[in-house]
Protein backbone atom coordinates (compact mmCIF):
# COMPACT_ATOMS: atom_id res chain seq x y z
CA UNK A 1 0.00 0.00 0.00
CA UNK A 2 1.13 3.32 -0.79
CA UNK A 3 1.85 5.84 2.00
CA UNK A 4 -0.61 8.55 0.31
CA UNK A 5 -3.68 8.50 -2.35
CA UNK A 6 -6.07 11.20 -3.30
CA UNK A 7 -8.77 9.42 -2.30
CA UNK A 8 -8.87 7.09 0.48
CA UNK A 9 -12.77 4.99 0.38
CA UNK A 10 -13.85 3.23 3.96
CA UNK A 11 -15.90 0.01 3.11
CA UNK A 12 -16.61 -1.24 -0.20
CA UNK A 13 -20.73 -1.26 -0.09
CA UNK A 14 -23.11 0.92 -2.23
CA UNK A 15 -21.35 4.34 -1.21
CA UNK A 16 -17.89 3.10 -1.50
CA UNK A 17 -18.28 1.20 -4.48
CA UNK A 18 -19.66 3.78 -6.60
CA UNK A 19 -17.19 6.68 -5.17
CA UNK A 20 -14.11 4.31 -5.65
CA UNK A 21 -15.48 4.13 -9.57
CA UNK A 22 -16.26 7.52 -10.30
CA UNK A 23 -12.83 8.66 -8.51
CA UNK A 24 -10.95 6.03 -10.70
CA UNK A 25 -13.31 7.47 -13.87
CA UNK A 26 -11.92 11.47 -13.10
CA UNK A 27 -8.30 9.82 -12.88
CA UNK A 28 -7.80 9.72 -9.42
CA UNK A 29 -5.52 7.49 -7.42
CA UNK A 30 -7.89 5.23 -4.83
CA UNK A 31 -7.46 2.80 -2.47
CA UNK A 32 -10.81 1.10 -0.61
CA UNK A 33 -10.44 -0.37 2.74
CA UNK A 34 -12.25 -3.14 3.87
CA UNK A 35 -12.92 -4.95 6.82
CA UNK A 36 -13.84 -8.05 5.52
CA UNK A 37 -12.65 -11.00 2.97
CA UNK A 38 -13.53 -11.07 -0.59
CA UNK A 39 -15.98 -13.75 -1.51
CA UNK A 40 -16.29 -15.40 -4.79
CA UNK A 41 -19.37 -17.86 -6.43
CA UNK A 42 -19.30 -20.95 -4.40
CA UNK A 43 -17.32 -19.18 -1.61
CA UNK A 44 -20.35 -18.18 0.65
CA UNK A 45 -20.73 -19.94 3.86
CA UNK A 46 -23.46 -22.42 4.03
CA UNK A 47 -22.22 -24.72 7.17
CA UNK A 48 -24.06 -22.91 9.66
CA UNK A 49 -21.37 -25.05 11.92
CA UNK A 50 -19.02 -23.11 11.55
CA UNK A 51 -20.02 -19.82 13.31
CA UNK A 52 -17.00 -18.54 12.75
CA UNK A 53 -17.04 -18.18 9.01
CA UNK A 54 -20.42 -17.02 9.12
CA UNK A 55 -20.99 -13.98 12.23
CA UNK A 56 -18.67 -11.52 12.50
CA UNK A 57 -16.61 -11.30 15.03
CA UNK A 58 -17.56 -9.76 18.99
CA UNK A 59 -15.51 -8.68 21.78
CA UNK A 60 -16.20 -11.95 23.39
CA UNK A 61 -15.17 -13.79 20.00
CA UNK A 62 -12.99 -11.60 17.69
CA UNK A 63 -11.31 -14.83 15.66
CA UNK A 64 -14.79 -14.75 14.12
CA UNK A 65 -14.34 -12.47 10.80
CA UNK A 66 -17.82 -14.33 9.11
CA UNK A 67 -20.14 -13.03 6.40
CA UNK A 68 -22.61 -11.35 8.96
CA UNK A 69 -22.69 -8.98 11.37
CA UNK A 70 -25.48 -9.30 13.87
CA UNK A 71 -25.24 -7.04 17.08
CA UNK A 72 -28.27 -7.34 20.06
CA UNK A 73 -27.91 -3.11 20.77
CA UNK A 74 -29.86 -1.78 23.45
CA UNK A 75 -32.81 -0.53 21.06
CA UNK A 76 -32.62 -2.56 17.97
CA UNK A 77 -31.32 -5.85 16.59
CA UNK A 78 -29.22 -4.95 13.30
CA UNK A 79 -27.75 -7.44 10.64
CA UNK A 80 -25.21 -5.88 8.10
CA UNK A 81 -22.66 -7.68 6.05
CA UNK A 82 -18.84 -8.01 6.25
CA UNK A 83 -17.03 -8.51 2.96
CA UNK A 84 -15.99 -6.89 -0.48
CA UNK A 85 -18.83 -5.85 -1.84
CA UNK A 86 -20.55 -4.90 1.28
CA UNK A 87 -24.25 -5.08 1.79
CA UNK A 88 -24.57 -6.57 -1.92
CA UNK A 89 -23.18 -9.54 -0.85
CA UNK A 90 -26.48 -10.52 1.18
CA UNK A 91 -29.04 -8.47 -0.14
CA UNK A 92 -32.60 -9.08 -1.80
CA UNK A 93 -31.49 -7.33 -5.06
CA UNK A 94 -34.47 -5.07 -4.94
CA UNK A 95 -34.18 -1.74 -6.41
CA UNK A 96 -36.84 0.63 -5.64
CA UNK A 97 -37.32 4.00 -6.77
CA UNK A 98 -40.07 5.54 -3.76
CA UNK A 99 -42.73 7.45 -4.03
CA UNK A 100 -41.82 11.54 -4.09
CA UNK A 101 -43.89 11.99 -1.05
CA UNK A 102 -41.22 10.01 0.63
CA UNK A 103 -38.61 13.33 0.26
CA UNK A 104 -41.46 15.64 1.60
CA UNK A 105 -39.95 15.26 5.47
CA UNK A 106 -38.41 18.28 6.88
CA UNK A 107 -35.07 16.61 7.42
CA UNK A 108 -33.88 16.39 3.83
CA UNK A 109 -32.41 19.38 2.73
CA UNK A 110 -33.51 21.44 -0.17
CA UNK A 111 -32.68 20.18 -3.80
CA UNK A 112 -33.59 16.64 -2.30
CA UNK A 113 -36.48 15.18 -4.47
CA UNK A 114 -37.49 12.40 -6.61
CA UNK A 115 -37.18 14.37 -9.15
CA UNK A 116 -34.28 15.92 -8.68
CA UNK A 117 -32.47 12.06 -7.74
CA UNK A 118 -34.03 10.84 -10.97
CA UNK A 119 -30.85 10.94 -13.35
CA UNK A 120 -28.60 9.55 -10.32
CA UNK A 121 -31.71 6.62 -10.30
CA UNK A 122 -31.25 6.03 -13.62
CA UNK A 123 -27.09 5.87 -13.51
CA UNK A 124 -27.27 3.33 -10.56
CA UNK A 125 -30.08 1.49 -12.81
CA UNK A 126 -27.84 1.16 -15.93
CA UNK A 127 -24.57 0.08 -14.06
CA UNK A 128 -26.76 -2.68 -12.17
CA UNK A 129 -28.74 -3.43 -15.02
CA UNK A 130 -31.59 -3.88 -13.33
CA UNK A 131 -35.02 -5.51 -14.11
CA UNK A 132 -37.89 -7.37 -12.87
CA UNK A 133 -38.66 -11.13 -12.45
CA UNK A 134 -39.68 -11.64 -15.95
CA UNK A 135 -43.34 -12.02 -15.81
CA UNK A 136 -43.23 -14.68 -18.54
CA UNK A 137 -42.09 -16.95 -15.98
CA UNK A 138 -44.29 -18.93 -13.97
CA UNK A 139 -43.46 -17.98 -9.89
CA UNK A 140 -45.92 -19.61 -7.36
CA UNK A 141 -45.08 -17.18 -4.54
CA UNK A 142 -45.18 -14.27 -6.48
CA UNK A 143 -48.88 -15.37 -8.17
CA UNK A 144 -50.29 -16.19 -4.55
CA UNK A 145 -49.26 -12.85 -3.36
CA UNK A 146 -50.72 -10.99 -6.09
CA UNK A 147 -54.39 -12.73 -5.95
CA UNK A 148 -53.77 -12.29 -2.13
CA UNK A 149 -53.33 -8.30 -2.58
CA UNK A 150 -56.32 -8.16 -5.04
CA UNK A 151 -58.61 -9.87 -2.51
CA UNK A 152 -56.96 -7.05 0.04
CA UNK A 153 -57.76 -4.20 -2.61
CA UNK A 154 -53.86 -3.45 -2.74
CA UNK A 155 -51.78 -2.55 -5.42
CA UNK A 156 -48.21 -4.61 -5.85
CA UNK A 157 -45.74 -4.17 -8.80
CA UNK A 158 -42.75 -6.19 -9.21
CA UNK A 159 -39.51 -4.12 -8.49
CA UNK A 160 -36.10 -4.04 -10.50
CA UNK A 161 -33.20 -6.42 -9.24
CA UNK A 162 -30.26 -6.41 -9.96
CA UNK A 163 -29.79 -9.94 -11.41
CA UNK A 164 -29.20 -11.78 -14.43
CA UNK A 165 -32.33 -13.80 -15.40
CA UNK A 166 -30.09 -15.24 -18.19
CA UNK A 167 -26.95 -16.28 -18.48
CA UNK A 168 -24.35 -13.62 -18.02
CA UNK A 169 -20.81 -13.34 -20.50
CA UNK A 170 -18.64 -13.14 -17.99
CA UNK A 171 -16.80 -16.57 -16.62
CA UNK A 172 -17.41 -18.45 -13.62
CA UNK A 173 -21.17 -16.92 -13.67
CA UNK A 174 -24.67 -18.38 -14.01
CA UNK A 175 -28.09 -16.70 -14.74
CA UNK A 176 -30.19 -17.04 -11.64
CA UNK A 177 -31.23 -20.74 -10.07
CA UNK A 178 -34.63 -19.64 -8.09
CA UNK A 179 -33.06 -21.14 -5.36
CA UNK A 180 -33.94 -18.36 -2.76
CA UNK A 181 -30.29 -17.87 -1.40
CA UNK A 182 -30.14 -14.38 -2.38
CA UNK A 183 -29.52 -13.19 1.01
CA UNK A 184 -26.73 -15.47 1.60
CA UNK A 185 -24.28 -14.87 -0.86
CA UNK A 186 -25.52 -16.02 -4.78
CA UNK A 187 -22.78 -19.62 -5.23
CA UNK A 188 -24.05 -18.93 -8.88
CA UNK A 189 -22.93 -15.31 -9.26
CA UNK A 190 -25.87 -14.15 -10.90
CA UNK A 191 -26.52 -11.40 -8.72
CA UNK A 192 -24.82 -7.94 -10.26
CA UNK A 193 -22.98 -7.66 -7.16
CA UNK A 194 -20.79 -4.37 -5.98
CA UNK A 195 -17.58 -6.37 -6.45
CA UNK A 196 -18.38 -7.84 -10.13
CA UNK A 197 -20.25 -4.33 -11.25
CA UNK A 198 -19.02 -1.42 -9.99
CA UNK A 199 -15.42 -1.95 -7.83
CA UNK A 200 -14.36 -4.12 -10.89
CA UNK A 201 -14.62 -1.17 -13.38
CA UNK A 202 -13.18 0.64 -10.40
CA UNK A 203 -10.14 -1.64 -10.28
CA UNK A 204 -9.98 -2.14 -14.06
CA UNK A 205 -8.94 1.89 -14.42
CA UNK A 206 -6.53 1.17 -10.95
CA UNK A 207 -8.45 1.42 -7.84
CA UNK A 208 -6.91 -0.91 -5.08
CA UNK A 209 -8.84 -2.71 -2.89
CA UNK A 210 -7.31 -3.92 0.55
CA UNK A 211 -9.83 -6.56 2.69
CA UNK A 212 -9.36 -7.00 5.72
CA UNK A 213 -7.98 -3.99 7.29
CA UNK A 214 -10.25 -2.52 10.39
CA UNK A 215 -10.66 1.74 10.64
CA UNK A 216 -10.66 3.50 14.06
CA UNK A 217 -10.35 6.94 13.37
CA UNK A 218 -9.78 10.06 11.19
CA UNK A 219 -6.92 12.61 11.70
CA UNK A 220 -6.56 15.87 9.85
CA UNK A 221 -3.28 16.33 8.62
CA UNK A 222 -1.44 18.81 6.21
CA UNK A 223 -2.69 18.15 2.45
CA UNK A 224 -5.95 15.65 3.68
CA UNK A 225 -6.59 13.01 5.71
CA UNK A 226 -4.62 10.36 7.96
CA UNK A 227 -6.94 6.98 8.67
CA UNK A 228 -5.76 4.85 10.89
CA UNK A 229 -6.70 1.31 10.47
CA UNK A 230 -5.55 -2.18 11.86
CA UNK A 231 -4.62 -5.35 9.92
CA UNK A 232 -6.77 -7.95 11.05
CA UNK A 233 -4.55 -10.48 9.81
CA UNK A 234 -1.28 -9.28 11.66
CA UNK A 235 -3.07 -7.50 14.44
CA UNK A 236 -0.58 -4.56 12.84
CA UNK A 237 -1.86 -1.19 13.32
CA UNK A 238 -0.68 1.66 10.79
CA UNK A 239 -2.59 4.26 8.90
CA UNK A 240 -2.19 6.23 5.00
CA UNK A 241 -3.04 9.12 3.81
CA UNK A 242 -5.53 10.60 0.99
CA UNK A 243 -6.03 13.81 0.20
CA UNK A 244 -9.72 13.37 -0.07
CA UNK A 245 -11.29 10.65 2.51
CA UNK A 246 -14.72 9.05 1.69
CA UNK A 247 -16.44 7.33 4.88
CA UNK A 248 -18.85 4.77 3.49
CA UNK A 249 -18.79 1.80 6.01
CA UNK A 250 -22.47 1.77 6.33
CA UNK A 251 -24.74 3.87 9.17
CA UNK A 252 -23.11 1.44 11.74
CA UNK A 253 -19.33 1.60 10.87
CA UNK A 254 -19.51 5.38 9.22
CA UNK A 255 -20.92 6.79 12.59
CA UNK A 256 -19.02 4.71 15.00
CA UNK A 257 -15.70 6.05 12.99
CA UNK A 258 -16.82 9.48 13.58
CA UNK A 259 -17.65 9.27 16.82
CA UNK A 260 -14.62 7.58 17.88
CA UNK A 261 -12.53 10.47 16.25
CA UNK A 262 -14.56 13.00 17.56
CA UNK A 263 -15.18 11.99 21.08
CA UNK A 264 -12.03 9.39 21.48
CA UNK A 265 -9.62 10.13 19.70
CA UNK A 266 -10.30 13.76 19.19
CA UNK A 267 -8.81 14.58 15.87
CA UNK A 268 -12.04 15.26 14.59
CA UNK A 269 -13.26 17.86 17.26
CA UNK A 270 -15.59 19.82 15.25
CA UNK A 271 -18.29 17.62 13.91
CA UNK A 272 -21.82 18.43 14.44
CA UNK A 273 -23.33 17.66 17.90
CA UNK A 274 -26.14 15.85 15.30
CA UNK A 275 -24.03 13.17 14.83
CA UNK A 276 -25.64 9.78 16.01
CA UNK A 277 -29.16 11.39 16.02
CA UNK A 278 -31.69 10.29 13.64
CA UNK A 279 -31.04 6.81 13.16
CA UNK A 280 -33.58 4.51 11.44
CA UNK A 281 -34.22 0.60 10.85
CA UNK A 282 -36.24 2.03 7.97
CA UNK A 283 -39.42 0.50 10.16
CA UNK A 284 -37.93 -3.32 9.28
CA UNK A 285 -40.39 -5.87 10.96
CA UNK A 286 -40.38 -9.21 10.44
CA UNK A 287 -43.49 -12.06 10.89
CA UNK A 288 -44.68 -15.47 9.69
CA UNK A 289 -47.62 -17.10 7.90
CA UNK A 290 -48.18 -20.70 8.31
CA UNK A 291 -50.44 -22.83 7.59
CA UNK A 292 -51.21 -21.69 3.98
CA UNK A 293 -54.49 -23.89 2.11
CA UNK A 294 -52.02 -23.78 -1.09
CA UNK A 295 -48.47 -24.35 -1.62
CA UNK A 296 -46.39 -21.79 -1.37
CA UNK A 297 -42.63 -23.12 -2.38
CA UNK A 298 -41.71 -20.18 -0.87
CA UNK A 299 -37.60 -21.53 -1.80
CA UNK A 300 -38.54 -21.35 -5.80
CA UNK A 301 -37.54 -17.88 -6.98
CA UNK A 302 -35.62 -15.01 -6.02
CA UNK A 303 -35.90 -14.11 -2.33
CA UNK A 304 -38.65 -11.21 -3.25
CA UNK A 305 -40.30 -10.69 -6.49
CA UNK A 306 -43.47 -8.46 -5.80
CA UNK A 307 -43.67 -5.82 -3.82
CA UNK A 308 -47.18 -4.12 -1.56
CA UNK A 309 -47.79 -1.12 -1.03
CA UNK A 310 -49.81 0.56 2.09
CA UNK A 311 -49.18 4.53 1.34
CA UNK A 312 -52.19 5.71 0.82
CA UNK A 313 -52.14 6.95 4.49
CA UNK A 314 -49.69 7.57 7.25
CA UNK A 315 -47.96 5.69 8.90
CA UNK A 316 -46.98 4.32 5.53
CA UNK A 317 -44.90 0.78 4.34
CA UNK A 318 -44.65 -1.60 2.42
CA UNK A 319 -45.00 -5.63 2.49
CA UNK A 320 -43.14 -8.72 0.83
CA UNK A 321 -42.77 -12.14 1.20
CA UNK A 322 -38.76 -12.45 2.30
CA UNK A 323 -38.60 -16.36 1.16
CA UNK A 324 -34.81 -18.31 2.10
CA UNK A 325 -33.82 -22.02 0.56
CA UNK A 326 -35.29 -25.00 1.97
CA UNK A 327 -33.40 -25.77 4.54
CA UNK A 328 -33.44 -21.99 6.48
CA UNK A 329 -37.36 -22.18 5.31
CA UNK A 330 -37.82 -25.59 7.07
CA UNK A 331 -35.65 -24.78 10.30
CA UNK A 332 -37.93 -21.07 10.52
CA UNK A 333 -40.95 -23.04 10.77
CA UNK A 334 -40.11 -25.33 12.89
CA UNK A 335 -39.51 -22.34 15.39
CA UNK A 336 -43.30 -22.06 15.46
CA UNK A 337 -45.34 -18.94 16.15
CA UNK A 338 -45.22 -18.46 19.24
CA UNK A 339 -47.51 -15.51 20.62
CA UNK A 340 -47.17 -14.46 24.32
CA UNK A 341 -49.61 -11.39 24.93
CA UNK A 342 -49.38 -9.52 27.99
CA UNK A 343 -45.95 -11.06 28.51
CA UNK A 344 -44.56 -9.91 25.59
CA UNK A 345 -41.22 -8.44 26.06
CA UNK A 346 -40.39 -10.62 29.09
CA UNK A 347 -36.96 -11.35 27.95
CA UNK A 348 -35.53 -7.93 27.15
CA UNK A 349 -32.89 -7.66 30.03
CA UNK A 350 -31.43 -10.79 28.32
CA UNK A 351 -31.17 -9.09 24.90
CA UNK A 352 -28.19 -7.11 24.57
CA UNK A 353 -26.66 -10.62 25.93
CA UNK A 354 -27.55 -12.61 22.63
CA UNK A 355 -24.41 -12.79 20.78
CA UNK A 356 -22.59 -15.31 22.92
CA UNK A 357 -25.55 -17.48 22.66
CA UNK A 358 -26.29 -17.39 18.88
CA UNK A 359 -22.80 -17.94 18.32
CA UNK A 360 -22.95 -21.30 20.33
CA UNK A 361 -26.42 -22.38 18.96
CA UNK A 362 -24.70 -22.43 15.57
CA UNK A 363 -21.76 -24.52 16.39
CA UNK A 364 -23.69 -26.66 18.02
CA UNK A 365 -25.76 -27.56 15.03
CA UNK A 366 -29.39 -26.25 17.10
CA UNK A 367 -30.58 -24.24 13.50
CA UNK A 368 -28.93 -26.51 11.29
CA UNK A 369 -32.27 -28.71 11.78
CA UNK A 370 -35.81 -28.23 12.69
CA UNK A 371 -36.59 -27.76 16.28
CA UNK A 372 -39.92 -29.07 15.52
CA UNK A 373 -41.87 -30.85 12.98
CA UNK A 374 -45.27 -30.13 13.02
CA UNK A 375 -45.41 -27.11 10.30
CA UNK A 376 -45.63 -27.84 6.32
CA UNK A 377 -42.59 -25.60 5.35
CA UNK A 378 -44.10 -25.66 1.63
CA UNK A 379 -47.14 -23.64 3.52
CA UNK A 380 -45.22 -21.61 4.94
CA UNK A 381 -43.66 -17.65 4.75
CA UNK A 382 -41.30 -14.83 6.20
CA UNK A 383 -43.69 -11.60 5.77
CA UNK A 384 -41.17 -8.77 5.69
CA UNK A 385 -42.63 -4.95 6.40
CA UNK A 386 -40.50 -1.68 5.93
CA UNK A 387 -41.94 1.80 6.83
CA UNK A 388 -41.38 4.97 8.05
CA UNK A 389 -40.54 4.57 11.95
CA UNK A 390 -40.20 7.99 13.87
CA UNK A 391 -36.21 7.63 12.81
CA UNK A 392 -35.52 8.41 16.56
CA UNK A 393 -32.70 5.86 17.53
CA UNK A 394 -29.58 8.10 19.16
CA UNK A 395 -26.33 6.45 18.07
CA UNK A 396 -23.73 6.48 20.41
CA UNK A 397 -20.37 4.93 22.10
CA UNK A 398 -19.97 3.16 24.87
CA UNK A 399 -17.18 2.19 25.72
CA UNK A 400 -15.48 1.98 22.50
CA UNK A 401 -18.22 -0.16 20.39
CA UNK A 402 -21.46 1.74 19.11
CA UNK A 403 -24.78 1.41 20.84
CA UNK A 404 -28.14 2.48 19.67
CA UNK A 405 -30.49 3.74 22.30
CA UNK A 406 -34.00 3.71 21.27
CA UNK A 407 -37.46 3.09 22.85
CA UNK A 408 -38.62 1.76 19.19
CA UNK A 409 -42.17 -0.28 20.42
CA UNK A 410 -43.20 2.91 22.44
CA UNK A 411 -42.23 5.26 19.91
CA UNK A 412 -43.80 3.54 17.11
CA UNK A 413 -46.87 1.74 18.20
CA UNK A 414 -49.19 3.16 15.09
CA UNK A 415 -46.62 1.35 12.54
CA UNK A 416 -46.64 -1.40 14.28
CA UNK A 417 -50.07 -1.86 14.44
CA UNK A 418 -50.76 -1.15 10.96
CA UNK A 419 -47.98 -3.58 9.88
CA UNK A 420 -49.71 -6.54 12.19
CA UNK A 421 -53.02 -5.82 11.04
CA UNK A 422 -52.04 -5.85 7.30
CA UNK A 423 -49.65 -9.14 7.76
CA UNK A 424 -52.41 -10.85 9.84
CA UNK A 425 -54.92 -9.85 6.71
CA UNK A 426 -52.91 -11.05 4.65
CA UNK A 427 -52.46 -14.27 6.37
CA UNK A 428 -56.06 -15.03 6.29
CA UNK A 429 -56.30 -14.69 2.54
CA UNK A 430 -54.31 -17.53 2.26
CA UNK A 431 -56.59 -19.50 5.17
CA UNK A 432 -53.27 -19.43 7.72
CA UNK A 433 -52.04 -18.03 10.48
CA UNK A 434 -49.97 -15.34 11.96
CA UNK A 435 -47.18 -14.36 14.39
CA UNK A 436 -44.28 -11.50 14.67
CA UNK A 437 -41.15 -13.00 14.43
CA UNK A 438 -40.42 -14.76 17.81
CA UNK A 439 -37.65 -12.60 18.85
CA UNK A 440 -39.96 -9.33 18.64
CA UNK A 441 -42.33 -11.29 21.10
CA UNK A 442 -39.80 -12.26 23.59
CA UNK A 443 -37.89 -8.80 23.66
CA UNK A 444 -39.89 -6.50 22.02
CA UNK A 445 -37.24 -5.03 19.79
CA UNK A 446 -36.77 -5.08 16.13
CA UNK A 447 -34.10 -6.36 13.68
CA UNK A 448 -33.44 -4.54 10.68
CA UNK A 449 -31.10 -4.92 7.49
CA UNK A 450 -31.49 -1.65 6.86
CA UNK A 451 -29.99 1.12 8.88
CA UNK A 452 -29.63 4.51 8.23
CA UNK A 453 -28.92 8.20 9.77
CA UNK A 454 -26.68 9.13 12.25
CA UNK A 455 -24.68 11.67 10.06
CA UNK A 456 -27.53 13.30 8.18
CA UNK A 457 -27.41 15.62 5.11
CA UNK A 458 -28.23 18.92 5.72
CA UNK A 459 -28.44 22.66 4.69
CA UNK A 460 -25.80 23.58 8.01
CA UNK A 461 -24.11 21.77 10.82
CA UNK A 462 -27.15 23.02 13.07
CA UNK A 463 -29.54 20.41 11.18
CA UNK A 464 -27.04 17.83 10.80
CA UNK A 465 -23.11 16.33 10.44
CA UNK A 466 -22.61 16.43 6.29
CA UNK A 467 -23.79 19.29 3.40
CA UNK A 468 -25.71 18.68 0.84
CA UNK A 469 -22.75 17.27 -1.26
CA UNK A 470 -21.77 14.84 1.87
CA UNK A 471 -18.80 16.75 3.01
CA UNK A 472 -18.64 17.09 6.99
CA UNK A 473 -19.19 20.55 8.10
CA UNK A 474 -16.05 21.83 9.43
CA UNK A 475 -13.44 19.79 7.67
CA UNK A 476 -13.24 20.13 3.23
CA UNK A 477 -12.40 16.71 1.78
CA UNK A 478 -14.00 14.68 4.18
CA UNK A 479 -16.95 13.28 3.57
CA UNK A 480 -19.65 10.71 3.78
CA UNK A 481 -21.39 8.26 1.17
CA UNK A 482 -23.58 5.38 2.46
CA UNK A 483 -26.82 5.22 4.28
CA UNK A 484 -25.50 7.51 7.69
CA UNK A 485 -26.66 10.49 5.28
CA UNK A 486 -30.04 9.37 4.71
CA UNK A 487 -32.05 11.69 7.24
CA UNK A 488 -35.11 9.69 7.32
CA UNK A 489 -36.72 6.25 7.05
CA UNK A 490 -37.69 5.90 3.47
CA UNK A 491 -40.20 3.00 3.65
CA UNK A 492 -39.12 0.81 0.43
CA UNK A 493 -36.28 -1.39 0.21
CA UNK A 494 -33.65 2.10 0.95
CA UNK A 495 -30.98 0.73 -1.19
CA UNK A 496 -31.70 2.43 -4.63
CA UNK A 497 -32.07 5.87 -2.74
CA UNK A 498 -28.74 4.96 -0.92
CA UNK A 499 -27.04 4.56 -4.11
CA UNK A 500 -28.64 7.41 -6.09
CA UNK A 501 -27.37 9.85 -3.30
CA UNK A 502 -23.98 8.52 -3.16
CA UNK A 503 -23.83 9.03 -7.44
CA UNK A 504 -24.55 12.81 -6.30
CA UNK A 505 -22.02 13.25 -3.66
CA UNK A 506 -19.19 10.94 -5.88
CA UNK A 507 -20.01 13.36 -8.43
CA UNK A 508 -19.40 15.93 -6.03
CA UNK A 509 -16.20 14.60 -4.98
CA UNK A 510 -14.49 14.74 -8.23
CA UNK A 511 -15.85 18.10 -9.02
CA UNK A 512 -14.22 19.30 -5.69
CA UNK A 513 -10.15 18.23 -6.88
Amino acid sequence: MAKRYDVVVVGSGFGGSITALRLAQAGKSVAVLERGRRYAPGQFPRDVTRADELLWHHPVRPEARGLFDVRFLSGIGTVTASGVGGGSLIYANVHVRPDPIVFDHPRWPRGFSREALEPYYDKVARELDVKPFPASIPLRKRDLFQQAATRMGRQTFDPDEAVSWTEPSAPGRKACQRCAECEFGCQHGAKNTLDLTYLARAEKLGATVWPGLSVSHVQRVAGGYRVHFKDLATGEKTSVEGSRVVLSAGALGTVEILLRSRDRARTLPLVSEWLGKGYSGNGDFLGSLHGSREEIMPWVGPDVATVMRFFDAAPRFTMVTATFNQPATAVLAGLGQPQLGPLGGVGSPLWTKLWPLMHGAFAKGLFSKPLGTGVEPSRTSNLFAIGQDNANGHMVLKGDRLDIEWDYANENVALVNRMTAAMRELASQYGGTFAPLVTWELFRKPFTVHSLGGAHLAESPARGVVSKEGEVFNYPGLYVADGSVIPTSIGFHPVMTISAVAERIAEAVAHGF
